[in-house]
């Protein structure tokens, strides 16, 4: 029960890393706000942890600031944000990324952000304390070909991570990043840029030195670390969850 008491909400949360983190969260005492941008999904997960779900697209602001209103009402407070949602088109030649795509991975995957910032921390700052994850990637360390501007927008979700903390330690607000390989979810063909297929998976699974793909529970279980009190003199890093990948 390391967070006991404790309130959060979770992007992308019908599925893949953020079902796991609010599952996580959950089973450790929390109660938890399931964002998603697919309905069912969200009322899904929801109905399994005894959550609140909510229907958001993490691009649009006021869908963001609305989620954290109804949060907010719901459960008296909020302590925990983790910025899971993620997007990205199957890796492929650079040039065959047109712009509407290109905008799309920057929307969900960065400005998605901006406009979480906007909607918790004046009511962090107020409280003096609150907490947010997010869920970066090793492809804004160490980029696969192919993946040009996802690789991009989650190198600037790590750097946006650090500054944030750094501007946000002064009110007690804790900022961090966890930095996930390639994982077992429902994005995996789009990284690969093939089908999952035996071979496929080996041939990727040659580049982790601990021999395989991350899960869902491995990124549940840093997001809750760096969540719990364990962790209150922990801000600004990006916590690599990768099987040695980045070495």
């Amino acid at each position: 029960m390391r967070l006991q008491g404790k309130t959060a909400l979770v992007t992308g949360a019908g599925s893949g890393f953020g079902r796991g983190i609010a599952e996580t969260f959950a089973r450790e005492g929390a109660r938890v706000a399931v964002l998603d941008i697919d309905a069912e999904a969200a009322g899904t997960v929801a109905l399994g942890i005894d959550g609140l779900a909510i229907t958001c697209d993490v691009s649009h602001g006021d869908q963001v600031a609305a989620a954290v209103a109804e949060t907010r009402k719901a459960f008296g407070s909020l302590d925990i944000v983790v910025n899971n949602a993620g997007w990205t088109v199957p890796n492929g030649p650079l040039l065959a990324t047109d712009e509407a795509a290109f905008r799309k991975i920057y929307d969900v995957n960065v400005l998605s952000i901006f406009h979480m910032t906007h909607a918790v921390v004046p009511h962090w700052r107020e409280r003096g304390r609150g907490v947010m994850i997010n869920v970066g990637s090793t492809a804004g360390i160490r980029p696969r070909p192919g993946l040009t501007w996802y690789n991009s927008s989650k190198g600037a979700v790590n750097i946006m991570t650090r500054s944030l903390a750094v501007e946000l330690a002064p009110d007690g607000i804790r900022v961090n990043g966890l930095a996930p390989v390639m994982g077992e979810t429902g994005m995996l063909e789009r990284f690969m840029g093939c089908e999952d297929t035996p071979e496929n998976r080996a041939r990727f699974i040659g580049t982790i030195p601990l021999g395989r793909l991350s899960q869902p529970r491995d990124i549940a279980n840093a997001a809750l670390y760096l969540a719990s009190d364990e962790a209150d003199f922990i801000t600004g890093v990006i916590l690599e969850v990768d099987g040695g990948r980045t070495i």
